[in-house]
């Protein structure tokens, strides 16, 4: 019998122990619970290759149970240098109260969070009451710039607050745990072991595999570096894509910034992805769209010419071509290779306003791509019924019309890929933490253009990087890649900014190759306040397009030429 008792007593106190139930905890428990949080490993951000670009590394948080620090002040000061925070501040965070509307007293505060590991050992050898450290994580970004206006940064507590880590916070982030133990009174304030005891484990974030390529990345921000740097005060952005598949492969601007020391920059704007937010009127590179609609709808044909005058005037105001030819009988071609604005004019004439609308919409201008970005702009269409007299002329050349570098990329990667638009894109799967892999939803796709004419108007735009004659030059010699065939358009533009134009210019160069069969569409967009944009964005394309051309082993063209083209036929 006295065996059976003790038995009995010693299993109840072990029950009593461990018992993890709410009504155990409500008896007199509250007084000894400690509370830890269990932070979720947050999900990396990788390239395509599943190189990582930001992912989370072991680490160490501080934090301070502040009923149980026995000197305010002398622990602050033991702690402040190895941690880098102000004395005043781990004081005022280890100040005994209440939780928020209770009188239970706070007894978890963090002090730091994402702490090496070394100083954490540091820490807990000066034994301070009150005081401990627990597993943590710190992101790291292996590339420093590389790619940080896309990916952007998280805060000290790990949530994202710009680029894809914001946008995509909720798959990276994952759920904390936390633990909850008895623990010892006073200088026993320890785990009791056998105490009451509950852990709810963290749920790690999911892993986000973009389409970008780390290599292709790196070499666009460094052409696009050195390009903008002999163009004082510039802005720029280059986008390449993948046809046809529309995957974003590098997207880059200019200024950029260090994505682990994002306050250290010269201006906020520097982290903004310049591709997405910066807002210009595109200029003659929209001309594309243009002649586009105008080959679609029959209104010309490839082999259509017609006299240009120097001058064309609509509203009272007079659009006038950088290349005069003084009513000479000019080609399609030939009016793309020298930009004729007054051509132009005359061909969205007999399209009419309400069709070169349609095809502004059809070519995704006017709306936000959904490329994966936070805070993309959509831009701004002028409807014709908006239209002045004027805009009869500025809208065809690309003036009246608000665009992003990415919408412009999109819709020349539309004519690349035979006519048919494809939401680009940049994230490829999410990846979660026991391995899954889910597929990013499928890109939209719409028909825009006949493949025949997409075709056609790809071997008009080879002019505008070819004709180089007795009769002049094309605007874009300088973006010739050699041994490939380009199609494509210069630009000149002006920015917008906050609905206000902006002083200088935007140069662009957007174009495609191998013309025969494209395979890649780079965009460059240059602006400074000065203007000479233009100067350096075809070559900055040249330098991306041929880059990426021999990164992916493209074959030249070699037995297939760009045609000749007839500017001015008799």
């Amino acid at each position: 019998m006295a065996l059976a008792l003790f038995a009995s007593i010693g299993v109840r106190l072990v029950y009593l122990q461990t018992a993890d139930t709410p009504a155990y905890a409500d008896r007199g428990l509250p007084d000894r619970l400690a509370v830890v949080e269990l932070p979720a490993p947050r999900g990396a951000i990788l390239d395509r290759d599943g190189e990582p670009l930001a992912h989370s590394v072991e680490a160490r948080y501080v934090f301070a149970d502040p009923t149980r620090v026995t000197d305010r002040a002398a622990t602050a000061r033991a702690l402040s240098p190895l941690l880098g925070v102000p004395a005043s501040d781990l004081a005022e965070k280890m100040r005994k109260r209440n939780l928020p509307g209770t009188d239970t007293p706070l007894q978890f505060v963090y002090l730091a969070r994402g702490v090496e590991i070394g100083t954490a050992k540091k820490i807990m050898a000066l034994d301070l009451a009150g005081i401990n450290v627990h597993r943590d994580e710190r992101r790291e970004v292996p590339g420093g710039d590389l790619a940080a206006n896309l990916i952007g940064f998280v805060s000290q507590d790990m949530n994202g607050l710009e680029g894809l880590e914001a946008k995509y916070d909720d798959v990276l982030r994952g759920q904390a745990g936390k633990r909850t133990y008895e623990v010892g009174l006073g200088d026993l304030a320890a785990p009791i072991p056998g105490g009451y005891s509950r852990t709810t484990q963290p749920q790690p974030g999911s892993s986000l595999k973009l389409t970008v390529d780390r290599d292709l990345q790196f070499m666009t921000q460094r052409i696009l570096a050195k390009q903008t740097a002999k163009v004082k005060g510039s802005i720029g952005a280059a986008v390449i894509i993948e046809v046809p598949s529309g995957e974003v492969l590098a997207q880059a601007s200019q200024p950029t910034y260090d994505a682990a020391n994002p306050t250290k920059v010269g201006s906020p704007s520097d982290r903004d992805d310049a591709a997405t937010t910066f807002v210009v009127d595109p200029g003659s590179i929209h001309k594309a769209i243009t002649f586009g609609a105008a080959l679609q709808e029959g209104v010309i044909t490839p082999d259509t010419a017609f006299p240009v005058a120097n001058t064309a005037v609509r509203g009272g105001v007079t659009f006038r071509d950088t290349h005069p030819v003084d009513g000479r009988t000019m080609s399609i071609p030939g009016m793309l290779a020298f930009s004729s604005n007054v051509g132009t004019i005359e061909v969205a004439e007999k399209l009419g306003k309400d069709r070169l609308f349609d095809y502004q919409k059809r070519f995704g201008l006017g709306q936000v791509t959904g490329e994966g970005m936070p805070g993309e702009a959509a831009g701004r269409l002028l409807p014709p019924d908006q239209w002045s007299g004027s805009a009869y002329g500025s809208v065809p050349i690309g003036h009246s019309v608000d665009a992003t570098p990415l919408q412009m990329a999109a819709a020349y990667a539309a004519i690349a890929n035979n006519g048919t638009y494809v939401q680009p894109h940049l994230v490829k799967e999410t990846i979660g933490a026991d391995g899954e892999r889910s597929p990013a939803a499928a890109p939209a796709t719409r028909s825009v253009l006949s493949p025949d004419n997409a075709a056609a108007l790809r071997r008009m735009m080879e002019a505008v990087t070819t004709v180089d004659g007795p009769d002049g030059q094309a605007t874009g010699l300088a973006a010739a890649v050699p041994g490939y065939r380009v199609a494509g358009k210069t630009g000149t533009g002006l920015r917008y900014d906050g609905g206000k134009q902006q002083p200088g210019e935007v140069g662009s160069f957007i174009g495609m190759a191998p013309a025969e069969n494209p395979r890649y569409v780079v965009a460059v967009f240059v602006w400074s306040p000065d203007g000479g944009g233009g100067a350096v964005a075809a070559p900055a394309f040249r330098e991306m397009m041929g880059f990426t051309l021999r990164h992916y082993r493209v074959p030249p063209s070699l037995t297939n030429k760009s045609p000749k083209f007839e500017v001015f036929p008799r």
